[in-house]
């Protein structure tokens, strides 16, 4: 396979297209939102979660949407808000690991892998992981800034709000779409190398591991279903392949999304990739005992 620019270009503009119409209106909703204090008379339903991860209960929607739906919903809502580092760290370490349930989860029950099982799994590990992340972390300016709230930019008036909304949603957009573009030809001209080729034509559990943690749970599933249907993986096998890659997988994509607003990249997949390996291998040893 050679790499194709025109149908990679065609790829990266799609991707692009339905992150502009996704991020956009999301923004302006969230910003919204906040100028009418809709907020106020909703995140109580996710205070106790966010609490638990040492977030402002204003961010509960987002971390919400993120959870439902996909960490660009996330973002949206949660871009307005002015977030620390630290907490965009926290955020994108939950996140990364508890994110877009309605897709994933149906793509692990492809592979035999309830879907009860992937939502427990994937929230109790972020949780971990979040409080993991504060135990150790080294500086103490970062741990002060996790536990502040959020400071909501007044405006004149509601069209002021609107035109800064719309200003800084593109602004956001651009961005991600720059990394999605860049990510997008990078992957599609390393899998059309002959190496590359050679290796995914004998597709084992590292290699399994390796797609989905650098080319995302989609992907790397996929390759799953694929050899699972074929019979050259065992259950066992695509048990402990699944639990790894629902904790830590697209480690390079998504976890710079979160980088954007200055989230640190190394303890996010640091943390994520010891407890996939922690987590995998324990839950794969209990799995062959039953």
């Amino acid at each position: 396979m050679c790499f194709d620019f025109k149908d990679t270009l065609k790829a990266a503009v799609k991707s692009s297209l339905f992150i502009v119409k996704l991020i956009v209106p999301l923004y302006i909703i969230a910003d919204t939102m906040l100028y009418f204090g809709i907020l106020n008379h909703v995140v109580f339903v996710f205070k106790p979660l966010t609490e638990l991860i040492h977030l402002p209960t204003e961010s509960a929607v987002g971390i919400a949407a993120g959870m439902i739906f996909n960490l660009y919903a996330a973002i949206a809502f949660l871009a307005p808000l002015s977030l620390s580092p630290f907490q965009w760290t926290v955020i994108g370490l939950f996140l990364g690991i508890a994110h877009s349930f309605l897709i994933e989860s149906t793509i692990m029950k492809k592979l035999g892998i309830p879907a009860i099982y992937s939502i427990v799994l994937r929230t109790l590990t972020a949780i971990v992981a979040v409080k993991f992340l504060i135990l150790v972390h080294f500086n103490p300016s970062y741990q002060i800034s996790s536990k502040r709230g959020i400071s909501i930019k007044a405006y004149k008036n509601v069209f002021d709000m609107l035109s800064h909304s719309v200003q800084h949603a593109v602004i956001l957009s651009g961005k991600i779409v720059l990394l999605i573009v860049i990510t997008i030809f990078l992957l599609n001209f390393i899998k059309s190398l002959p190496v590359i080729k050679r290796v995914s034509e004998k597709v084992n559990t590292t290699f399994s591991i390796l797609t989905g943690l650098f080319l995302g749970i989609t992907y790397g599933a996929g390759v799953l279903i694929n050899e699972a249907e074929s019979g050259n993986l065992t259950k066992k096998d695509i048990f402990f392949i699944g639990t790894f890659l629902m904790i830590c997988h697209s480690v390079i994509e998504d976890s710079f999304l979160f980088v954007i607003f200055g989230a640190s990249w190394i303890p996010m997949v640091a943390i994520r990739l010891l407890l996939a390996v922690l987590i995998s291998a324990t839950m794969a040893r209990l799995g062959s005992r039953s």
